[in-house]
């Protein structure tokens, strides 16, 4: 089981950044995926999520318009490309493969496997 989580670090409020998780063909194959990310003190919160084929997407509403999440099923690879950076975005971000191909619950349940996790900080 491997999911690695790759592209945190610091950025200026309004910047961009794009996320990576390298995942192995057991934690990848025929499974949605999607991105989680956790404040100290604060549960796990869904952010985005991919089904297996890329034909459906699923996004938290705080984020959506400046998130896009998509995924390279030929190098195992999903992306997560963050723009309009706000400090409210600062976290530890963690990449998901799910239970099926398409997420449950609009990806907020379902998941199987947790990377471990990349911090991204948004300076004001």
């Amino acid at each position: 089981v491997q999911l690695q989580a790759s592209g945190g670090g610091l950025v200026q409020a309004g910047g961009s950044l794009r996320l990576s998780c390298a995942a192995s063909r057991r934690t990848s194959t025929n499974n949605a995926m999607g991105w989680f990310r956790q404040v100290p003190g604060k549960d796990r919160e869904f952010v985005a999520a991919i089904s297996w084929r890329g034909e459906s997407v699923y996004y938290a509403d705080d984020v959506k318009g400046r998130v896009t999440i998509s995924r390279d099923n030929a190098q195992g690879t999903v992306y997560l490309q963050m723009n309009s950076l706000t400090p409210e975005d600062t976290a530890v971000y963690y990449c998901a493969s799910y239970l099926r191909s398409f997420p449950d619950n609009s990806g907020r349940s379902g998941v199987r496997y947790w990377g471990k996790g990349t911090l991204v900080t948004v300076s004001a």
